[in-house]
């Protein structure tokens, strides 16, 4: 089932497209730095776990554009290498990813990570290194105040929230919204606060704001609280693992209102999780893989052949952080 034949996608910022190494979950080495050998490249990342398929998209795009660097010459005649490390989507594996990318590969940089708990778990460690690191996708502006060898390629979810929130209000015509998010993600919790001022000062209303711990979806009270309330949409910002089971369960327990959700939605797995109640609902994204510009198409081209399959927002933007660091 294709994501974007069952939901709508609302571009609100398209990542800048334009434009070998190894997989290592336990260990390997690389040249790291010096003037000579390969230049190492750390990335860490959500490779298994409820949110594998982040990691999977962004670790495929970086290795992409690693090939054509490297293809093209490499780094001033050096090649670059590719040190991957799986966190699986824990915060302390992302912290202890980061050391050793750094303490026993000897990356001379950093890229990851998609969820922005886990970046900001990562990024101290970098910073104290002083170890560049490039997120792809962390959109909570924490991130990045971390200090300032950290740094990021996407949107923020200030901006996302206020997208998300006015295209309730103006296109989907809402006055009155809930909101159901994950109290233990820093992304879902900070993307709910700034839909809800945005969509208030819009003149909208938030009649309930509902939690859930994310991984833990006994949320019938959440879901009864929110059919009380008579509400016209369902900001979800949370990640699709989480998301398809809500707005599943959501529809099971008679909630008609749209759920509408931030990138964190992003992913072929959404509508296996959701089924049929995936259909007519929203969520806002860095771009789309149908776009004419021809450095997307040009983009799409070289991921699908390179891996049969369509780069997903989480794989644009991987790309592009790795076209950053070159």
């Amino acid at each position: 089932m294709n994501l974007r034949a069952c939901i709508q996608v609302i571009v609100v910022l398209l990542a800048v497209v334009s434009c070998g190494g190894k997989k290592d979950d336990k260990g390997g080495g690389g040249g790291g730095g010096g003037n000579k050998g390969t230049i190492v490249i750390g990335h860490f990342a959500s490779m298994s776990g409820p949110q594998a398929t982040f990691g999977i998209s962004t670790d495929r795009a970086i290795r992409l554009a690693i090939k054509e660097k490297n293809a093209a010459g490499g780094i001033k005649g050096r090649q670059i290498e590719l040190v991957t490390i799986d966190d699986a989507g824990k915060q302390s594996e992302a912290a202890t990813a980061v050391t050793r990318l750094i303490n026993d590969h000897k990356a001379v940089a950093i890229l990851g990570e998609v969820a922005s708990s886990l970046s900001l778990a990562g990024g101290p460690i970098a910073q104290k290194a002083k170890i560049p690191m490039i997120s792809p996708s962390s959109t909570n502006p924490d991130v990045t105040d971390v200090g300032d060898y950290i740094f990021r390629v996407c949107f923020l979810d200030d901006f996302q929230g206020w997208v998300a929130a006015k295209f309730a209000k103006d296109t989907l015509k809402a006055t009155k919204s809930a909101i159901l998010y994950d109290q233990a993600q820093a992304y879902s919790s900070g993307l709910a606060d700034y839909y809800e001022k945005a969509f208030k000062q819009m003149g909208g209303e938030i009649v309930t704001k509902q939690a859930y711990t994310g991984g833990n979806l006994e949320i019938s009270a959440q879901l009864q609280a929110i059919k009380g309330a008579n509400v016209e949409i369902v900001f979800v910002p949370g990640y699709y693992s989480d998301a398809g089971t809500i707005i599943r369960k959501g529809r099971e327990a008679g909630i008609t209102a749209k759920f509408l959700g931030g990138d964190g939605w992003d992913s072929e797995e959404l509508p296996k999780i959701a089924g049929d109640a995936v259909n007519g609902n929203f969520f806002t994204n860095h771009y789309a893989p149908e776009e004419d510009r021809p450095e997307v198409k040009n983009f799409v081209a070289k991921y699908k052949a390179e891996f049969n399959a369509t780069p997903d927002g989480l794989a644009a933007l991987g790309y592009d952080a790795a076209l950053v660091l070159f």
